[in-house]
């Protein structure tokens, strides 16, 4: 029986590029001829290796928390809650900066100006955040039962708030906000910490 003849191109290169190109255009505004073209193979093979636009761009996504965004779980591994809140911030801030790929988050970006026919992608995007917030909460609550934040402390709503102003950086670095004008939105942040305001005295 005849092998089938072998792939042309690196896929994990392919992939590569494909985000770059979701990261830069986000979802809809990324066409079949940006990818193709970016990742240097045809229509055809992009279907054989990748299965559709949307199932590249699932893949891509993977790509994105396992690669540029690994800092968050890394960072949800840090001993204590305000060490976690602020390795997500400036991780981000570094990530969002790093002028290897495009300025800010593909999980932001990639959402972006998405219309009713990709609404599939909307709730990818959609269950991805809200996963990545759901782990930040658990990690706060956790920290509560360590004595590591007050018991009154409302740890969804620190957790909604330190992944808001994530995002929100991610606006501004997508706008070309520089570093310094992003670490001084960290801080900021970082002064809002419950207990902040006591330890500082």
């Amino acid at each position: 029986m005849a092998l089938g003849r072998p792939r042309a191109f690196d896929l994990d290169k392919a992939l590569d590029r494909a985000l770059n190109v979701f990261w830069r255009k986000g979802f809809e505004g990324a066409s079949l001829p940006d990818l193709t073209r970016a990742m240097g193979i045809n229509r055809p093979s992009l279907y054989a290796a990748f299965g559709n636009k949307e199932e590249l761009f699932r893949k891509a996504l993977d790509r994105y928390e396992a690669g540029p965004a690994a800092y968050v779980s890394r960072a949800l591994q840090a001993p204590t809650a305000r060490a976690v809140a602020e390795a997500l911030l400036y991780g981000a801030i570094e990530m969002q900066s790093d002028r290897r790929h495009p300025a800010g988050c593909l999980m932001v970006h990639g959402a972006l100006a998405c219309g009713d026919e990709a609404g599939s992608v909307r709730k990818e995007l959609r269950s991805r955040r809200q996963a990545g917030l759901a782990a930040l909460q658990a990690r706060f609550e956790r920290a509560q039962q360590e004595h590591d934040l007050p018991a009154n402390c409302d740890a969804a709503g620190l957790a909604r708030f330190i992944t808001a102003v994530i995002y929100g950086m991610a606006v501004q670095a997508a706008t070309g906000a520089t570093c310094d004008e992003m670490r001084s939105v960290a801080d900021r942040a970082m002064q809002a910490w419950p207990g902040a305001a006591r330890d500082s005295k």
